[in-house]
């Protein structure tokens, strides 16, 4: 049975055949990657088995394009609950738990009451119970210090922490084009 059309986004990548994200996967909808090839702003890569109609003309879904473009990835990433969430691997900085995005908040290791700002040094990602716990005191006085430093990442780090969480869906024709630079096992 053929997929319906909304259910059949491209992979987007970037003119050096990289994803312009991993987490989340730079992926267009069928309706702007269509738009995007009639632009000649992309290369097609890979279809699906599901053509697209109008009167005049008819047209395979693209599944993997590239742009002709190189787009330069952002030298710092931008500071955001996801990605400080990203940063931290969705782990709870305190009690060192995965969790969902929906079950984590952010936590100042310093509170603001006490002083703390708002920035990468000083936000980590916290489990709900685990914020509730520390609530408005210092680590050093109730003995909950995060895992890990509360530093910004690059944009690099954060895309390879991204690799590390794959969609929900992969269509076999990106699989080739999502992890063709990662190392290989010897044996």
């Amino acid at each position: 049975m053929t997929p319906p059309a909304d259910n059949c986004p491209a992979l987007v990548l970037n003119a050096d055949f990289r994803p312009l994200s991993y987490f989340p996967l730079s992926l267009w909808s069928w309706q702007e990657t269509v738009k995007a090839v009639f632009l000649d702003r992309v290369n097609i890569l890979a279809h699906y088995d599901r053509t697209v109609r109008s009167p005049s003309w008819e047209m395979k879904l693209p599944s993997v394009i590239s742009l002709k473009e190189y787009v330069a990835a952002n030298r710092r990433p931008a500071f955001t609950r996801f990605n400080v969430f990203l940063r931290d691997a969705f782990v709870c900085q305190y009690c060192g738990d995965r969790f969902p995005t929906h079950e984590l908040t952010f936590d100042h290791v310093i509170p603001r009451s006490r002083g703390g700002t708002t920035n990468w040094g000083n936000i980590v990602a916290a489990c709900s119970g685990c914020n509730l716990h520390k609530g408005n005191r210092l680590p050093r006085e109730c003995g909950m210090h995060p895992l890990r430093k509360p530093e910004e990442p690059t944009t690099f780090r954060l895309q390879e922490t991204g690799r590390s969480f794959p969609p929900n869906f992969l269509h076999e024709s990106w699989r080739d084009f999502l992890y063709w630079d990662t190392e290989l096992d010897p044996y």
